[in-house]
């Protein structure tokens, strides 16, 4: 094998090594003697050999965890808080340019985030408005990570353990609340019926005979039960006699 056949192979390996495959979820930005050249891909490329250079960057969104961290809230009440962000590349060229490692620049300003964030607020805050902090976490992060393209997409607070103390303290409040709340509908029933009641009393006053009917009522009530005793009440004696007293004046006008 001659010289010239020698240096015409390494030439085609040399060439041959220039194509690269990038996947349709990464670009590759090329570095041309050193100096940045731009972003190519997905698909087949090619890079010159030896002059450029290539590096891969991922485009999907990263599912990151914000690993439990202590927290004393505005309130003095120190907690354990775990998250996790979402984000993906935007800008592949300042994500290797910009900074040295993106990914783990955006998990350790993720994390310092939730601290400083949590911190300003009040436990019950915490507790109830965890949609309205968790897009401000968001809001932070992004304008951290923005220059060096990555975007966040969202952030969740995903646990909040409490201290025991604190946990006992909560269930005796949430437990009074709810007796408050029982006292309250039983108070407004009793007055509703007092209405009533009274509403009844006033139509009863206007007609006695209602009263009568009502009495009657009660006793056709009674009888349905197998009692062996029923009580006439004196009222229903006295309108009975009455009863009895005007069928025989009836009687003794029509003699």
């Amino acid at each position: 094998m001659d010289t010239f056949t020698i240096i015409g192979i390494a030439l085609g390996i040399i060439l041959l090594s220039g194509i690269r495959v990038v996947k349709q979820y990464e670009k590759g930005v090329i570095f041309f003697l050193g100096k940045s050249k731009g972003t190519r891909g997905p698909g087949l490329i090619y890079v010159i050999p030896i002059f450029e250079r290539m590096t891969r960057i991922m485009m999907r969104t990263v599912t990151m965890e914000i690993p439990s961290q202590k927290i004393i809230t505005k309130d003095n009440v120190s907690i354990d808080i775990a998250a996790v962000a979402y984000f993906h590349i935007v800008d592949a060229e300042k994500a290797v340019v910009a900074i040295e490692n993106v990914y783990n620049a955006v998990k350790q300003i993720s994390q310092t985030t939730v601290r400083n964030v949590v911190g300003q607020f009040q436990l019950d805050q915490l507790l109830s408005q965890t949609s309205d902090i968790n897009i401000q976490i968001k809001n932070v992060i992004d304008s951290h990570t923005g220059p060096w393209g990555a975007e966040v997409t969202a952030v969740e607070i995903k646990d909040i353990t409490l201290p025991d103390n604190m946990q006992r303290a909560m269930a005796k409040e949430a437990e009074a609340e709810r007796e408050r709340r029982a006292k309250i509908v039983a108070a407004q029933g009793e007055f509703q019926a007092a209405q009533k009641l009274g509403e009844a009393a006033d139509v009863i006053s206007a007609h006695p005979v209602a009263l009568q009917l009502r009495t009657l009522q009660t006793m056709a009530e009674i009888s349905v039960e197998k009692n062996s005793t029923i009580i006439f009440p004196a009222q229903f004696m006295t309108t009975v006699a009455e009863a009895m007293k005007m069928i025989k004046s009836d009687g003794s006008k029509i003699m």
